[in-house]
C-alpha cells in the first residue's frame, strides 16, 4: 500500500495485471466489483480495469486465471481487460478498489466504470483500498 508499483505491470514492462489476494469478505455479500483507476492523469480519472460478478468467496484475482463468471468492463484504453500504469508525467496513484455488494450485477460484459458504479452505488456493504504509486523511469 502507497508503494512503488513493479515496472511489470505498466507500460515500461510486461503490462500484465497483479495478482491480488482477498480475504475478510464480509457474510452478506452476493458478489465483489474491483475498479483501478488514476486520478492523476491530466485528463481527468483513468480507468485502467473493470472487474465485477466477482463471486464472493474469490481468494485471488488472477488475470491469467479469471473464474469464468467473472466480467470485464472497458477500459479508458477502449478495451476489456487490464491497462497497466504509464503515466505521462510524475508520480501517479492507481487506486485499487474493492466493493464487496448485496446484488448480483446483470450487465453485459464491456460496461464502463460509469455503468457499473450506478448499479452497485446503493448496494456497497464494505469497500477496501490499496493504492501503487509510479514513475515512468525515462
Amino acid at each position: 500500500h502507497n508503494g512503488q508499483m513493479p515496472s511489470k505491470y505498466t507500460c515500461d514492462g510486461e503490462d500484465v495485471a497483479p495478482v491480488l489476494n482477498i480475504s475478510e469478505v464480509p457474510e452478506n455479500v452476493e458478489e465483489l466489483v474491483l475498479i483501478v483507476d488514476d486520478p492523476d492523469c491530466p485528463i481527468g480519472t483513468w480507468v485502467h480495469w473493470v472487474l465485477y460478478n466477482i463471486p464472493k468467496d474469490i481468494k485471488v484475482i488472477d488475470n491469467d486465471n479469471l473464474a469464468s463468471e467473472i466480467k470485464e468492463g472497458m477500459t479508458d484504453f477502449k478495451r476489456l481487460g487490464w491497462g497497466g500504469p504509464c503515466p505521462p508525467n510524475g508520480v501517479h496513484r492507481y487506486y485499487f478498489k474493492l466493493y464487496a455488494i448485496n446484488k448480483k450485477l446483470s450487465l453485459k460484459e464491456g460496461a464502463t466504470k460509469k455503468e457499473v458504479m450506478e448499479e452497485i452505488k446503493d448496494n456497497i456493504i464494505e469497500q477496501a483500498e490499496l493504492i501503487g504509486l509510479y514513475k515512468r523511469i525515462k
